[in-house]
């Protein structure tokens, strides 16, 4: 089966699959690998793709038609992550044993969470929308990309040793998170930092 795909090209040393909330598949390759070589790999990859589109396509119809945030909404949101995420960052920051730099609120539609080589954190303000377990899990992960800038596994056992029910609630950010994002409207931005 032929995928419309985005190409992104990096310094990376493999492939790697991403299949976003609004379906648009992603392919991150190194920068000399052959375009032949890059569709063998995702043809290789069809059942894994169609399985997650077919998941995606079931959580749209279940939204049906999703109430969109407001602006008001979203400010809201982001006002109560600039308030909550922080004391979070900072008791997990301990745990991990990691320093950390600037902490950045977004409303994105793609993204729960991001950690910049400088160590700058940036968290999706909709994961206000989520249970307090699922934004410690966010937490977690990127405080972890501190020793790990990978998803290794080295990265994954200090992952679950500081938050050992991490894998329950990545699981509920998955089943969950696409009918979240769906509620963001087309804008996207910083919010407070």
């Amino acid at each position: 089966m032929d995928y419309k795909f985005e190409l992104i090209r990096s310094g990376r040393k493999t492939l790697g699959l991403e299949i976003r909330p609004d379906g648009k598949i992603i392919v991150r390759a190194p920068y000399l690998m052959k375009r032949r070589e890059i569709e063998n790999f995702i043809e290789s990859k069809s059942a894994w793709i169609e399985k997650h589109l077919q998941k995606l396509q079931e959580a749209q119809n279940r939204q049906g038609t999703v109430d969109k945030l407001s602006y008001d909404d979203i400010r809201s949101l982001a006002d109560k992550a600039l308030e909550y995420i922080p004391k979070r960052v900072e008791y997990f920051a301990a745990l991990v044993g990691v320093d950390y730099g600037k902490i950045t609120i977004r409303n994105q539609k793609t993204k729960w969470g991001s950690c910049s080589s400088k160590g700058n954190l940036n968290f999706n303000c909709l994961l206000m929308l989520t249970p307090p377990e699922v934004i410690d899990s966010v937490v977690v992960h990127e405080l972890c990309h501190r020793k790990e800038m990978n998803h290794s596994k080295e990265f994954y056992s200090e992952v679950l040793r500081v938050y050992p029910e991490y894998k329950k609630w990545n699981k509920w950010l998955k089943d969950n998170g696409s009918a979240i994002m769906a509620r963001m409207n087309n804008t996207q931005s910083v919010l407070n930092s």
